[in-house]
This record gives C-alpha cells, sequence and structure tokens, in this order.
C-alpha cells in the first residue's frame, strides 16, 4: 500500500491507525509549539498557521526525517485539513454577514472576484505555474494561508506550491498590516469606511484585526465582519475551482488523457457548520474552545505542509510568483478603495 493511501482509506481499528501515530505526534507537536508561540507573545496578528508552516519547512530542510512520519503527515494534509475548514464554519453566522449591509456585502464580492480573476491572468501572461497561480489568488483575494490550503484541497499544487503561496500572502498581508492605519487620514476614510476596506482587502483574519481595530472599535468591528464575509466566500470560490477542474478534465478525457478531479464535500460541511452556528446559541466558551480547535488542526494541517517543502525547490521557483503576489496586494487595495468611494462610503 502506497504512502499516500494511508490518509485516504478508512480506518476500522486500532491496528489500522498504528502506522499514522508518529507522523500526527509529529504535526501535533509543531501545532502546539505555535500555538503556545502565539499566546506566550501576546501579539494578536501572530498567526500560528504560518509558524507551523516555517518549522515544518525548517524540520524538513535540516533533519532527515524517517519514513514512518509519512503517513500521518499526508493524513494531517487530508483528513485533519479537511477537518479544520469544516470546524472554520463555526465561526460565523448569517446575521454577522447580513449586518453588513447590501453594498457591503457587494463591496467584499466585487472585490474578492477581481483581485481572483485579475491574479489568474496576470499570472498566465507572466508564465507562473498554472497551480502557483490559483494559489496566490485564493490567499490574496479571501483569507490568506486558510485558503491557500483549502484551495489546494483541489488544485492539487506541489508542496513548494503552497508555502510559496503562503509566504507571498504573509509578507504582503503584513505589510498591509503596518500600512494601512498610516493611510486612513490621507485618504479620507471615517472608521466604517476604514474598517470595511481593511476587511475586504488585506489577506489574514489576524491581520484585519490587528490593522482595524487600531482605528477604533467600529472600524474593528466592520474589518472583522466584512473579513469573514470573505471567509464564507471560500465555500463558492473552492467549488467554482472545483467544477472548472472537472470541466478541464472531461475535455481531457474526450482527448485520450486520463485526468481527474477532486469534489470537495468538505465544503458542505462547512456551510452545514454556519447554518448550525447562526441557529443554535453556542456557549462563548464552547465557542473559544472551537475556535482554539480550529486553529490547531489548520496548524497541523501547515505543519505537514512544510515537512514536504524542500526550500531549494521553493528558490527554484523564481521571482515571477513573488512579483504576481505583489501585483495582487496593490490590485485588491487600489480596487477595495475605488469600490469603496463608487459604493459611497
Amino acid at each position: 500500500m502506497s504512502l499516500s493511501d494511508w490518509a485516504e482509506r478508512p480506518y476500522s481499528s486500532l491496528s489500522q491507525l498504528r502506522p499514522l501515530v508518529p507522523g500526527l505526534v509529529l504535526t501535533a507537536a509543531i501545532a502546539t509549539t505555535a500555538l503556545t508561540i502565539k499566546s506566550a507573545s501576546g501579539w494578536m496578528a501572530l498567526s500560528p498557521l504560518i509558524l507551523s508552516i516555517i518549522m515544518g519547512m525548517l524540520i524538513r530542510n535540516t533533519i532527515a526525517l524517517p519514513q514512518s512520519v509519512e503517513p500521518g503527515i499526508r493524513f494531517s494534509l487530508k483528513r485533519i485539513l479537511r477537518a479544520g475548514i469544516i470546524l472554520l464554519g463555526l465561526q460565523v453566522t448569517a446575521t454577522q454577514i447580513l449586518s453588513l449591509g447590501g453594498s457591503a456585502l457587494l463591496l467584499v464580492t466585487l472585490t474578492l472576484v477581481a483581485t481572483f480573476l485579475a491574479i489568474r491572468l496576470t499570472g498566465r501572461l507572466m508564465g507562473v505555474d498554472r497551480q502557483l497561480t490559483d494559489l496566490i489568488a485564493a490567499g490574496t483575494s479571501v483569507c490568506g494561508a486558510s485558503a491557500v490550503i483549502a484551495a489546494n484541497t483541489v488544485v492539487r499544487g506541489k508542496e513548494e506550491h503552497v508555502a510559496y503561496a503562503v509566504a507571498c500572502v504573509t509578507l504582503f498581508g503584513s505589510i498591509s498590516m503596518i500600512a494601512y492605519p498610516l493611510l486612513a487620514a490621507p485618504l479620507g476614510l471615517d472608521e466604517r469606511a476604514y474598517g470595511l476596506w481593511s476587511g475586504a482587502t488585506i489577506h489574514e483574519v489576524a491581520q484585519v484585526v490587528a490593522a482595524s481595530f487600531q482605528a477604533g472599535d467600529v472600524a474593528g468591528q466592520f474589518g472583522t465582519i466584512s473579513k469573514l464575509a470573505r471567509v464564507v466566500l471560500l465555500a463558492p470560490l473552492i467549488l467554482t475551482l472545483a467544477l472548472a477542474m472537472r470541466s478541464d478534465a472531461s475535455a481531457g478525457s474526450s482527448q485520450g488523457r486520463r485526468v481527474s478531479a477532486p469534489v470537495p464535500w468538505f465544503v458542505l460541511g462547512f456551510i452545514a457548520m454556519m447554518l448550525v452556528n447562526s441557529v443554535v446559541s453556542i456557549p462563548a466558551d464552547v465557542s473559544s474552545n472551537v475556535v482554539t480547535l480550529t486553529n490547531f488542526l489548520l496548524s497541523m494541517a501547515l505543519a505537514a505542509m512544510g515537512l514536504q517543502a524542500n526550500i531549494g525547490k521553493l528558490r527554484a521557483e523564481g521571482w515571477r510568483p513573488l512579483a504576481l503576489g505583489a501585483f495582487g496586494w496593490v490590485f485588491i487595495a487600489i480596487f477595495g478603495y475605488a469600490a469603496l468611494k463608487l459604493l459611497g462610503f
């Protein structure tokens, strides 16, 4: 049985789970360390997901790992990742999203769609690998590292592609987190408009929270909720990517090539959890524990991704993907601001 089979097969007994233990212990240890560092630092914008992939890459490229960890790493990349994305749905409710109002929701949707398409087109023109382009587009337009790893379930890029895309959204999102508070006054944005602009255009949720609350509580609330609206749009984006790939697969089959396209069933779980959270009142302490568990599972998945990323291959991708990430960063900021003004904010 191949290593990847261990991640996909059903498990009916503890003996069948035993080969997964070494890899799961490793990814869980990395995730725990990342969450501990974030908690100890007290820095709101420090993402355990980013820390996990960095630690995974450092271990992968400095230590010769035993073959026994591979099944558990694969399991973390597949099953653990999907479980984390499903639980992500419990962090948002339909009421929160609708509270933004129609104009704000239109702003978020237009900015996301325009950014994704612009990066996709520009990536093709620049000659950047198609899978890497899609990952950078998803991470920039939706919600950073979470969107990158979710999109990769259907894009099926290499581990180095995921690491490069995560690096791009981390770098440019961090610059935005620092620069945006300095731009609010020169751009003539009140608290509400600044919060919406931050939430609609900054990459990571943590980066949005850190940037938007610097302008006041109103800005922070609008920034957070508009960012959550982008997170919800992750589901239709992944489904659209899957449909596009199935269309490509059908075309490839008609030309005699065997091409498969995954069906992202976990996205339906994400939507179901959001609906549950919208109709059931979850106690604050339970909700806090769910958030911690979600971050832990996604951090395990990012750790696994880092454990399979080769830094040498990452460097071999060259400067073009970085330039594409920079283009996406500038595009989403300018388009989001223009849309903000056109919609009367």
